[in-house]
């Protein structure tokens, strides 16, 4: 490994992590991944496997990997071990010893957090040296992962999204004469119970390191348990391998119920899969056969891979009773199919704005403001794609009632209109905007003004799905989502080639200031969600 060749300072110091080429590294990276994409694509494994090789050994691959773990959500979290790579110096220190012989992985720390139905899920967390190890074999394995992939998979997958999914039931549903039943399925403790004989045999990766993460156990407390069938939630690479073990069920589906509608065939069954991580839908023309042919299809299918169906919340439903999937709601009003912000999910979303609201009774308005707006118009944002224009006013219409409560509490005594001066504000043309005057000052000298969001502000916008055959990790598809992310006003500096990512025709997005808007006062008429 010739570090020189792609640092601009002394090797072995802080300043050697500070000046590492990130540029030529990507551009590496990628390079090697779409030699990768290629010979997957040809069937040449044995050519996948050294390409992997390559990649997992190189510099390049290492740096990303630990600039990856020491960047992300988690860089504050430490492992069983309690160490983290905070400096630069320690971060060149983590990159030079990921070497892969004599490599052992440490336990992982269990914790747990909760879930909407009142229970725990448990997560393992891995060590920095453990997530990094994950991250350089998953820019190894991405590549393999993506070009074998089912059509209609969308979690926990590059340059796709929930409304990508969300975009193919549409596609599915939204015809006269589409499916008008569907299969919802959840499978039990799907990233606890895959085979681990089932990811040793078929993943394509490093088998003797997949084996040391699959066996490494985890901690509770003072007590080490063995892991014997599963892969952790909070580890880099499980989201992929449970992806892999999922991957063939649409292929396995389509040609089982491959039929037209031509005479002497019997009908097209118009089975359709979409699929978000471990959550799927399946339609079908009739409820007899979701139950009775391509339910123990799929059952057998995920038995081979050590996993069964979740009898609770795995169910056959008429789309005129609607169906709630991602946290929409898609349902068929006179033939004509509607998707929704789910009832249970704009309510959570209410609970939340109203839980933080009531704990925070004796806070500034400006950090209260500050507190809201990321909830706000980030599940706006979610909901963007569907028909939810009812459902933000319902929502503002929570957020003014809980406002007016805590403005209430805090001065009792005072008349609507002190309170009206005193906590809202007339901006431009719009008046009654929930704002606070901060401490800042702009350019010229007048002090700055935080606002509350509004989801209402947010504009309904029908989302463009990915195309179900595209591979961001295959050169041949870089063009294509470099205009998608043109489209967007976002620049991926992974699909254009080295140094040349800045253009006028692609600039880069700017941040997005925070925005004054209105907080309407409650109107009547409209459903509660």
């Amino acid at each position: 490994m010739n570090v020189a060749a792609w640092t601009c300072a002394p090797s072995g110091t802080g300043a050697a992590w500070s000046g590492i080429d990130w540029d030529r590294c990507r551009h590496q990276v990628r390079r090697l991944q779409a030699r990768i994409v290629k010979a997957t694509q040809e069937g040449r494994w044995g050519k996948v496997q050294a390409l992997q090789w390559l990649l997992t050994h190189s510099f390049c691959g290492k740096a990303l990997a630990v600039k990856r773990v020491t960047e992300n959500k988690g860089k504050r979290t430490a492992g069983v071990d309690g160490i983290l790579w905070s400096t630069p110096g320690a971060k060149w220190q983590a990159l030079l010893s990921l070497k892969r012989r004599g490599y052992q992985p440490l336990p992982l720390r269990r914790v747990y957090i909760p879930k909407r139905n009142g229970k725990m899920r448990p997560l393992g967390i891995p060590t920095m040296k453990d997530r990094a190890m994950q991250a350089v074999h998953l820019l190894a394995l991405e590549p393999v992962s993506e070009t074998t992939a089912d059509r209609n998979s969308y979690g926990f997958r590059s340059e796709r999204s929930t409304a990508d999914a969300i975009e193919q039931c549409f596609k599915v549903l939204a015809r006269r004469d589409s499916a008008q039943w569907m299969l919802e399925a959840d499978i039990r403790g799907c990233f606890d119970n895959i085979s681990h004989d089932w990811l040793l045999a078929n993943v394509p990766t490093d088998k003797a390191v997949l084996r040391k993460w699959l066996k490494a156990g985890f901690m509770e407390g003072t007590i080490l348990n063995p892991t014997d069938d599963g892969t952790p939630q909070g580890g880099i690479i499980s989201p992929t391998l449970a992806n892999l073990a999922l991957d063939g069920l649409e292929e396995l589906l389509q040609k089982a119920f491959h039929r037209t509608s031509r005479r002497g065939v019997g009908g097209n069954p118009k089975v359709r899969l979409v699929r978000y991580a471990d959550d799927f839908i399946i339609s079908g023309n009739s409820k007899e056969l979701l139950e009775c042919e391509v339910r123990p299809l799929v059952e057998t299918f995920l038995r081979s891979r050590g996993l069964e169906l979740s009898e609770e919340k795995t169910k056959i439903t008429h789309i005129d009773q609607g169906v709630d999937f991602l946290g929409q709601n898609l349902r068929k009003y006179r033939g004509k199919l509607l998707i929704k912000p789910a009832a249970n999910n704009a309510k959570a979303c209410a609970d939340k704005i109203r839980e933080t609201i009531n704990g925070n009774k004796t806070a500034k308005q400006e950090t209260l403001i500050r507190l809201l707006n990321p909830m706000i118009h980030g599940w706006a944002l979610y909901h963007r794609h569907v028909v939810a224009k009812e459902t933000f006013q319902t929502i503002d219409r929570h957020v003014w009632r809980a406002l007016r409560r805590w403005v209430k509490r805090r001065h009792p005594n005072k008349s609507g209109s002190w309170i009206r001066r005193k906590y809202f504000r007339s901006l431009g043309s719009r008046a009654g905007v929930f704002a606070a005057q901060t401490d800042q000052r702009s350019t010229g000298g007048t002090p700055t003004v935080v606002t509350l969001r509004s989801a209402s502000d947010v504009h309904i916008q029908r989302h463009l799905k990915v195309k179900a055959e595209a591979n961001p990790f295959d050169s041949a598809w870089q063009p294509y989502f470099a205009a998608r992310h043109a489209a967007k006003g976002r620049v991926d500096t992974r699909l254009v080639p080295r140094y040349a990512w800045i253009s006028e025709a692609t600039p880069p997005r700017h941040p997005v200031p925070e925005s004054s808007v209105v907080l309407p006062a409650p109107s009547r008429g409209l459903r509660e969600a």
